[in-house]
């Protein structure tokens, strides 16, 4: 049950936003709790840590928002009849990351975990464009998180 995490740190900016994003090892925690939860196994995915500028192009281009975001997720659709076990990209604005923890009086780590779960399972399929998706997606995090140790990131803080 071990996510296969293609790291790039393309995040050129301020150093203590730099330095609050999370080592390998974290990343790979916090992914390979994902694929223990859903019983999955050995899939590969990127994680591209970015700033404003590479966010907001990206979001503009594939979402029509022309705004930068916290996390992008780009899942991986395999060509028919192949089987391949790319998840898909991440793309992660770590400045955003860092001040919405700010705004929302979150450790910036716990952030980071609950947008790299959030993208995995939108890369899974997941998504929250209804109610009733929201709440399954939430549930799904919240529990993913409680067993990392996390707190339930849609509490008021």
């Amino acid at each position: 049950m071990t996510a296969l995490i293609d790291l790039q740190l393309a995040y050129e900016g301020d150093a203590a936003i730099a330095a609050d994003i999370p080592q390998a090892s974290q990343l790979q925690q916090w992914a390979d709790m994902v694929f223990v939860m859903l019983d999955l196994y050995d899939q590969e995915m990127t994680l591209r840590f970015v700033g404003i500028e590479e966010s907001q192009s990206l979001n503009h281009q594939f979402r029509g928002k022309d705004k930068p975001t916290n996390v992008l997720s780009f899942p991986f659709e395999s060509p028919p009849g192949m089987e391949m076990p790319l998840l898909g990209d991440l793309v992660v604005c770590a400045p955003i990351i860092s001040r919405e923890a700010n705004e929302q009086n979150k450790q910036v780590a716990h952030h980071y975990a609950h947008m790299i779960v959030h993208g995995i399972l939108h890369l899974l399929g997941y998504d929250h464009i209804d109610d009733a998706q929201a709440e399954e997606m939430e549930a799904l995090e919240i529990r993913i998180l409680a067993e990392l140790a996390i707190d339930d990131p849609y509490q008021d803080h």
